[in-house]
């Protein structure tokens, strides 16, 4: 049984991810060209509304197997704690859309990507969380059975970032380029960030948020660990040393590095030495610089907020970095099987990859995804043309 101090620990978790919505929208608006940043922020609240519907109704009863119409339980035990904790994890599920957005800014249509948040949220996502966190498929009991352990993701390195970034990465093949950003000879036309102080204050925003993120995914006070507040601490800032060294100062990678060492840090975080997480961070800032710079420029792939390299390689790495440094041998805590974090990993990107791309793909064939050139060049990503406004009648 829950004590209320659990179900106000896990509501505080909930809440400090909700805010890091915020933190997606002004990492978006920062980057987007001006004329798309009003269409950003519809488009990410927008998302979360749908994502809780999807959740709510469908997603955590794949993932759980828990009826919110049993009502006797579910409303009234424990203080309400099955609820906060759907609270809690709805803002997981909601992050893998608010990821997918910023791969495919600045020319997907409003409607298709509602309805691709629906079914990521309500399909995907949940699939693979019930694999990993609840058991499910009986694929954890198999991986502990071969390799003594079964794959380790404490707060979602992989289950929440490298599926949402291999999701996008499906979303934006199939999109193609914005207009304008690559010529027919080859040529790189770049669209750099419109508003370094938004994409900073967005970075800030996730960045604090995600100590709620990490710390808070123990669930109930009495699991709480200030090793995880630590660990998280130094990815974070290995991240942001790696970005500015291998980004040769470059604003834009200095605050998308602490991003890139927390979501890697999320898988391990529970189990790894300090120094282990530090080095995590280190390698996850300057492997989001070096993949984000060749997705772009040499492969021509318009992930506008690089977010394939930040959350989906990244969130691979954190994935393996957990079998690596959770590791005895590396001053971990041990309970870790590098050959169960290989195994999970690649079933999650699978998976992700694959749903990705058999959703966008038949909403691609069934309604569009694209804006027209003119539609893009106006800035019109949503289906909505005008900011309205009070008459003036004076």
């Amino acid at each position: 049984m829950q004590a209320p101090n659990d179900v106000l620990f896990i509501l505080l978790g909930a809440i400090m991810v909700l805010a890091m919505h915020a933190g997606f929208a002004f990492l978006e608006v920062g980057t987007v060209r001006k004329k798309n940043q009003v269409n950003a922020l519809v488009k990410i609240i927008v998302d979360f509304a749908i994502s809780t519907i999807a959740y709510f109704f469908i997603g955590y009863a794949i993932a759980y197997n828990l009826d919110f119409f049993d009502t006797a339980p579910v409303l009234s035990e424990n203080n309400g704690y099955s609820l906060v904790k759907f609270f809690f994890l709805l803002t997981f599920a909601a992050a893998i859309p608010a990821i997918v957005s910023g791969g495919i800014a600045e020319r997907s249509k409003f409607n298709p990507q509602l309805i691709a948040t629906f079914f990521i949220a309500g399909f995907v996502y949940p699939f693979f969380e019930g694999i990993s966190w609840n058991g499910a498929y009986g694929i954890q009991s198999w991986l502990e059975h071969h390799f003594a352990y079964g794959f380790h993701d404490f707060a979602g390195s992989v289950v929440v970032h490298a599926v949402g970034g291999w999701i996008a990465l499906a979303a934006v093949i199939l999109l193609g380029p914005r207009h304008g950003r690559y010529g027919k000879r080859g040529e790189i036309f770049a669209h750099p960030p419109s508003n370094i102080p938004f994409l900073a204050l967005g970075a800030w925003i996730l960045t604090v948020g995600w100590f709620g993120f990490n710390v808070m995914s123990a669930q109930e006070i009495d699991g709480i660990s200030g090793l995880v507040a630590v660990n998280s601490l130094m990815a974070m800032v290995g991240g942001i040393l790696a970005s500015l060294l291998v980004g040769k100062n470059d604003p834009g990678f200095v605050h998308n590095g602490p991003l890139a060492g927390l979501v890697a840090v999320c898988a391990g975080s529970d189990v790894m030495h300090p120094l282990g997480a530090l080095m995590t961070g280190l390698i996850a800032g300057g492997l989001f610089v070096f993949t984000f710079t060749l997705t772009q420029n040499k492969w021509k792939i318009d992930d506008v907020l690089g977010v394939w390299p930040l959350h989906g390689l990244c969130g691979v790495w954190g994935g393996i970095a957990a079998g690596i440094f959770g590791s005895v041998a590396l001053g971990g805590m041990g309970g870790v099987s590098l050959i169960s974090q290989l195994i999970g990993t690649t079933l999650g990107i699978s998976i992700a990859f694959i749903g990705g791309y058999v959703i966008y793909g038949l909403l691609k064939v069934i309604m569009g995804l694209r804006l027209s050139q003119e539609e893009e060049y106006e800035g019109a990503d949503l289906s909505i043309h005008k900011i309205s406004s009070t008459p003036n009648n004076e």
